[in-house]
């Protein structure tokens, strides 16, 4: 059985195991499957939106897609949110993904 099988059926037998949906989506994104990873994401962030290492990715991931406003709403969202859960480590890489956004986004214009 393949990761992504052996994935859905954790998510089939535990469907609030946010962890594995996670990893599912970073399973199609190692296959280049963006919608189907920012589906999972989408849904991951609904479920449970205080699930920090969602909102990295999904930055990421819209980065890697050109939506570039987006990814800088989730870094910002989610740096909030680390914040809150007094996660330091986490904000600094949310922080650092938005700043070098920005970063890019003024070389452009």
């Amino acid at each position: 059985m393949d990761r992504i099988e052996m994935l859905k059926r954790y998510i089939d037998e535990d469907p609030e195991d946010s962890f594995s949906r996670y990893a599912l989506s970073l399973e199609y994104i190692r296959l280049n499957n963006f919608p189907e990873a920012k589906r999972i994401l989408s849904e991951l962030m609904f479920k449970d939106p205080d699930y920090l290492a969602s909102y990295y990715q999904m930055g990421k991931l819209n980065e890697s897609t050109g939506s570039i406003d987006e990814a800088a709403y989730v870094y910002q969202k989610g740096m909030v949110l680390a914040r809150l859960q007094k996660n330091q480590h986490t904000f600094n890489e949310l922080e650092g993904a938005w700043k070098q956004l920005q970063g890019d986004s003024d070389e452009e214009e």
